[in-house]
């Protein structure tokens, strides 16, 4: 076995560990979809604020504070399945195209670290709405601290890029804490425009042929 042999049997057995290892199906189109979804999603959200703002009838109390906290809770929700919908989608098609299951011990363990800081940052931004409605305004740059502490955590799942999106996430959430009126742009920028430079880098970089 002459050296080119012996090096192109250690990429084959690299790239099957890393099949094993690693979750390699996620496709950088889900990010660029879910990135989208959350443009969209803002410009309802600020038009519904602006609405209400801008309503000669409208007042303070604690009925119509409520009524725009259910729209927007609304609109999140939608957001939120619209995006976990089209990343399914993407991430199946991309598993069918490289010919890799899409559930197995990976996957399993990939969701786990993904779902347990988002879980906590869920459960955070509720008792927020609950019993702290003077901090409402921390709400989405919670929402931004943790969903980048859950890349982080499930990043050695899969392509180690997502751990360079889920450290900006973090900072830009940490900044958004400092700037609390600003808020919805900085949710927008971190889910829409990071998540669809993120899908765009990842799409060339590892599908793109």
């Amino acid at each position: 076995m002459n050296q080119q042999e012996q090096l192109d049997t250690l990429n084959d057995i690299r790239n099957i560990m890393n099949r094993c290892s690693r979750f390699i199906s996620l496709s950088g189109l889900s990010g660029v979809f879910a990135g989208i979804t959350a443009l969209v999603g803002a410009y309802f959200a600020n038009s519904s604020i602006n609405a209400y703002h801008n309503s000669k009838s409208h007042n303070y109390d604690q009925v119509n504070v409520m009524f725009i906290e259910a729209e927007l809770i609304l609109i999140a929700l939608i957001v939120l399945v619209v995006a976990i919908l089209g990343g399914i989608f993407f991430t199946y098609r991309q598993s069918k195209k490289k010919n890799l299951p899409i559930w197995g011990k990976t996957t399993k363990n990939l969701l786990v670290n993904l779902t347990i800081p988002l879980a906590t940052g869920g459960l955070f931004v509720i008792a927020l709405l609950l019993n702290h409605r003077s901090s409402v305004g921390l709400i989405a740059p919670s929402t931004l601290v943790f969903y980048g502490l859950a890349l982080i955590n499930a990043s050695k799942y899969t392509y180690s890029d997502i751990k360079f999106l889920g450290v900006c996430e973090v900072i830009l959430g940490l900044i958004a804490m400092f700037n609390i009126g600003l808020g919805l742009y900085f949710w927008a920028f971190g889910f829409g425009v990071l998540h669809i430079l993120y899908g765009l880098i990842m799409y060339f970089k590892y599908e793109k042929v």
